[in-house]
């Protein structure tokens, strides 16, 4: 099956720029689309130093419903958003006081490849933080996650440097090692192309920061045995495998804990991919309603998701009378929940009244 590839270099114009980004992409570009990723045949897509998050994350979106291997090669900057103090990869317009709107969210990448099969998808990441960022994420932190989460499902490589001497825009030296081992038309195994490029840039002075190695799923992943039996077409075995993992996470850890949420949104994508609009949209405004009632803000990324998620599912409902009965309680989410796109409640009231007229 052919593997997919996304280049995606980005950093900011001008004095806030950290490291020149797209000047790795000539060389990634000299590589064989096949040795980019791993298999007999690829589709390369290329983003250089992009605009817009919006566009980017069409284009993600896109590489993450592709069939077979997805290996995403990042390059750039990181900063937190003032609000949330969260990581995004800053674009060619970000400046510190924009970063929320003009910056990716690094929680989308999570988002966007969650769907996908376990193991099937390798991140190689070499980012740069700014001063701010660099001490949030090498902060002293219990084990865990990696400070940039891409979902358990995936493996990542790669590192984060810290921020160059001021009024220097660093090179990204890991990525270009990784090229240049590459280039020589073998792709060897993620573990080793990842030392064998730290390796490379220690003599030369680089420091390599933040490691960032996370391996796939091990055998007997739950789920890998979920993603299995969807791609089997047994949805409701999945679904009933997921309301299992779902109980037992809840009782293990109480019924609103990141664990049993994490098995809820399983379920609500399952829903999805079996064609229940409906379930799928009420199950994400149960996870909306139950965050937001937990004490997370309006404006985290978890809640902000589900309710995009719910509203997106809900447009997609067949039966009117399904779509009238779950308008009122979208409605109610999304006044509280706007989300990042303008308008979003104005649709919700729209279409909810076009079908009542229709009643």
């Amino acid at each position: 099956m052919p593997g997919t590839v996304l280049l995606l270099a980005a950093s900011p114009v001008g004095r806030g720029r950290l490291v020149d980004a797209a000047s790795v992409l000539p060389v990634l570009a000299a590589v064989p689309p096949s040795v980019l990723s791993g298999t007999d045949t690829a589709n390369v897509v290329e983003l250089a130093d992009p605009l817009e998050p919006q566009a980017v994350l069409t284009r993600l979106r896109a590489a993450a419903a592709a069939p077979g291997p997805l290996t995403v090669y990042v390059t750039g900057q990181l900063q937190l958003d003032r609000r949330q103090r969260l990581p995004h990869l800053a674009l060619a317009r970000t400046t510190a006081s924009t970063v929320r709107y003009t910056a990716l969210p690094w929680q989308w990448f999570r988002e966007e490849l969650r769907l996908r099969p376990a193991g099937a998808t390798t991140l190689i990441l070499d980012l740069h933080a700014d001063p701010d960022t660099w001490q949030s994420l090498s902060a002293p932190r219990p084990s865990g996650p990696s400070p940039l989460d891409c979902g358990r499902d995936n493996a990542v490589y790669g590192r984060i440097a810290p921020p160059p001497s001021r009024r220097t825009v660093a090179a990204p030296a890991y990525m270009k090692a990784v090229a240049t081992i590459l280039r020589s038309g073998r792709r060897p195994p993620d573990e080793e192309l990842h030392q064998r490029a730290l390796a490379r840039i220690a003599p030369e002075g680089g420091d390599t920061g933040l490691v960032l190695t996370q391996r796939g799923p091990l055998p007997g992943d739950p789920h890998a045995a979920v993603t299995a039996a969807v791609r089997a077409g047994r949805h409701a075995d999945a679904d009933a495998l997921a309301a299992r993992l779902e109980q037992a996470a809840g009782l293990a850890h109480g019924p609103v804990s990141e664990e049993a949420m994490h098995w809820t949104e399983v379920r609500a994508d399952l829903a999805m991919l079996a064609g229940d609009a409906a379930r799928s949209c009420r199950a994400w405004l149960a996870v909306a309603t139950a965050r937001l009632a937990a004490g997370q803000p309006a404006d985290a990324p978890a809640v902000e998701a589900a309710v995009d998620r719910a509203h997106h599912q809900w447009g997609r409902i067949g039966d009117p009378a399904g779509a009238r009965e779950l308008g009122p309680l979208l409605a109610e989410l999304r006044g509280r929940v706007p989300g990042r796109r303008e308008g979003a409640l104005d649709h919700v009231r729209q279409q909810l009244h076009r079908l009542q007229t229709q009643a």
